[in-house]
């Protein structure tokens, strides 16, 4: 059995690819364990609103916020699911849906004629 000897290159090559991994990993839970809290700024910064909007928004309870005193904090997370739950579906993706609906032989809102 021959045994043979890694060169200097290829033990570098392996530890940069492991030094890459362990970034990454450690960038990903990171970002995703820390959400991001401020003011009335940042959910203009994310909603792309004006402050009155976002003002007339959170009166309306319409809008994710907490509030403390007299002071509105919004969450980035909040707002951006906030703002991916009003997605509209295309007309290619409504159509679809209604002809899967029509297709359906399980579908029992078909008024029955005597």
């Amino acid at each position: 059995m021959q045994l043979t000897i890694p060169t200097i290159d290829e033990i570098r090559a392996v530890v940069r690819d492991e030094m890459r991994s362990v970034v990454s990993d450690y960038q990903f839970q990171s970002k995703a364990e820390t959400d991001e809290i401020g003011g009335i700024d940042l959910a203009v910064q994310i909603t792309g609103k004006s402050k009155p909007t976002i003002y007339s928004l959170c009166h309306n309870r319409l809008i994710p916020h907490s509030k403390r005193g007299k002071k509105l904090y919004f969450s980035r997370t909040e707002l951006t699911e906030w703002l991916k739950s009003g997605k509209r579906k295309t007309q290619a993706e409504i159509a679809f849906d209604a002809e899967n609906l029509s297709n359906n032989p399980n579908n029992r809102n078909t008024v029955a004629v005597s």
